[in-house]
């Protein structure tokens, strides 16, 4: 964690306004940033707890489920395959609030919500007095003209749609109505009862008033609707881990099962307090944050990170315990990443690397943006389109034969892309078709460099990139000499010569042999005019290859992208 700000209510109150704050606490707040994937950091609690781990002050506690003598029960019908198909669910016994305490619960649940749970979108959290209701409990998905019930804070009974459109309208409830878009156009609503058809939440948008959490209440059911499981569990075991700690027993839960009636009644029980566990090579985690520790003091160092460790010398591994509240421990480099926290950032030593390397841009990146610069000083303007496009615009509109060589899409969202581009042409004619407005009495002139992509059957890949350039001119004359100007300064730039059979050379044209010349001669190529179109030869080392063409587009091709006007 990081301390952000010390502050105050009067101060922030004062920064707003820039007037006087009166009738405002003074108290000092400090503002901490976390990490986004710290969600045990999301409450007091849990930064307290934390900070007395890390200080040695405190065991990381251990989380256990207690049996009950009958477990609750949630079941789930079919429907809410159709809308949250997933719930987890557990029962926090002798719980003791007050009011510093429920605004903490109330407030981990929002910072969820607008974390991990995506907004409600993934999870939606419930909890609810356990002794104002009666289990077992049923997760359904109804119309919303079949869903009545009060809900949270509010006096009178609304149906489901008419909830809805409430929280939608309503200036009051404004906080609610962006969570409304998640199931509003939903053919059914997911909705929570107990055994007597009271309704406890309609997820992901509001509680039932009557089993609404008190400072009085005693026993919490929780429950967390999901799209998304993974999310759910740890979202649920993080309510748990806070707050269990408020219970008669500390850090016990209830475990909840949860039956699924549309697998054959399948059952599943929640929470999972399962602490799975990760070796990490001691050498591995010394050699990433560059300082040599014993194995015994990198065991310390976890452990005051909230993560129990054990070294076994005859493999020379370290085995981490993650608890259920360190969700973000992932890979052995998360780990590497707790044990230089819990070391100190400003007590690892500043070295200067072995091998010394500076990065430069790739030599093709580095001709393309010369090139792009001496293009643009000529009076082209540059674009930069979409590298798919539809097999359509790459063939057929172009008056071009299907050489199999475009890279097609296995599954395309929609036929405008399903290939990916051979040539930019296509993309430099949609730019100037989206832009016939612009005027062309002194011409249009449009230039992209950029790669096409070719199937190529010898790379691993089966594909290979190749980088091109397209320049367009557009105006009241066909222009092109213009175009036939870019290419002579391309060649010139790129320090290829004019071969002799094209134009006589001077006594100051340098040739760079390496290089060889080029030519550009007649060519009959459908796009074009017939006899307005040539091609580019390049002639290195004895052998001719054709880099390019140019040429007056044929008026097919025009009406084809909708230039024919």
């Amino acid at each position: 964690v990081e301390l952000d700000e010390v502050t105050s209510e009067r101060e922030m109150a004062e920064k707003e306004t820039r007037a006087v704050a009166e009738d405002v606490s003074d108290a000092v707040i400090y503002k901490i940033d976390v990490p986004a994937n710290r969600y045990d950091l999301l409450c007091l609690e849990g930064i307290a707890r934390a900070l007395r781990v890390f200080r040695e002050q405190q065991q990381p506690p251990v989380f256990r489920a207690v049996e009950p003598a009958t477990r609750e029960r949630l079941v789930v019908k079919a429907d809410t395959a159709l809308i949250r198909p997933y719930v987890v669910s557990c029962i926090l016994r002798g719980v003791t609030f007050d009011e510093t305490r429920k605004k903490s619960f109330v407030d981990l649940q929002d910072k969820l919500h607008q974390n991990i749970c995506r907004r409600r979108t993934l999870v939606a959290i419930g909890t609810h007095d356990l002794d104002t209701i009666r289990g077992p409990f049923r997760y359904d998905a109804l119309p919303g003209q079949d869903i009545e019930f009060v809900p949270l804070s509010q006096t009178r009974s609304f149906k489901g749609r008419d909830l809805l459109d409430f929280y939608r309208t309503d200036p009051t409830v404004k906080h609610i109505k962006p969570y409304t878009d998640i199931i509003y156009d939903s053919p059914v609503y997911p909705v929570i009862y107990d055994s007597d058809d009271r309704v406890l939440s309609m997820p992901p948008i509001i509680n039932g008033d009557h089993s609404k959490i008190t400072v009085d209440t005693r026993n919490v059911f929780i429950e967390c609707t999901a799209t998304d499981l993974t999310k759910a569990n740890i979202v649920l075991n993080t309510v748990v881990a806070m707050f269990s700690e408020y219970c008669d027993d500390p850090f016990t839960v209830e475990p909840v099962d949860v039956i699924y009636e549309a697998d054959d009644n399948r059952t599943e029980t929640y929470p999972d307090l399962t602490q799975p566990t990760l070796d990490v090579q001691a050498d591995y985690i010394c050699s990433v944050i560059g300082v040599e520790l014993e194995p015994q003091h990198i065991c310390n160092l976890l452990a005051r990170m909230y993560l129990p460790a054990a070294y076994n010398s005859g493999t020379g591994t370290i085995t981490v315990t993650i608890p259920i509240t360190r969700s973000d421990i992932l890979h052995a480099v998360d780990v590497c990443e707790d044990v230089a926290i819990a070391f100190g950032y400003n007590n690892i030593a500043k070295t200067v690397p072995a091998t010394y390397n500076v990065g430069r841009a790739q030599p093709l990146n580095q001709v393309c943006a010369q090139l792009r610069q001496y293009i643009a000083q000529a009076g082209f303007t540059e674009v930069l389109t979409l590298g798919l496009c539809s097999l359509q615009e790459n063939y057929s509109l172009l008056r071009r034969e299907d050489d199999g060589l475009a890279v097609g899409l296995s599954n395309p969202v929609t036929v405008e892309f399903d290939v990916v581009r051979t040539s930019l042409l296509p993309g430099v004619l949609k730019t100037l078709a989206s832009n016939r407005g612009l005027p062309v009495r002194d011409g249009v002139r449009l230039f992209e460099i950029s790669d096409v992509v070719k199937v190529c059957p010898e790379d691993d890949t089966g594909a290979r990139n190749f980088r091109s350039m397209c320049a367009l001119y557009a105006g009241m004359s066909a222009g092109f000499e213009i175009i036939h100007g870019v290419v002579d300064r391309v060649m010139q730039l790129l320090q290829i010569v004019p071969d002799a059979e094209y134009v006589a050379p001077d006594d100051e044209t340098k040739t760079v042999e390496d290089n060889g010349t080029y030519i550009v001669r007649a060519s009959d190529q459908a796009t074009f005019f017939p006899g307005r179109g040539a091609e580019v030869v390049l002639r290195r080392g004895g052998v001719e290859r054709v880099v390019g063409c140019l040429g007056v587009l044929h008026p097919e091709v025009l009406s084809g992208f909708k230039l024919d006007m």
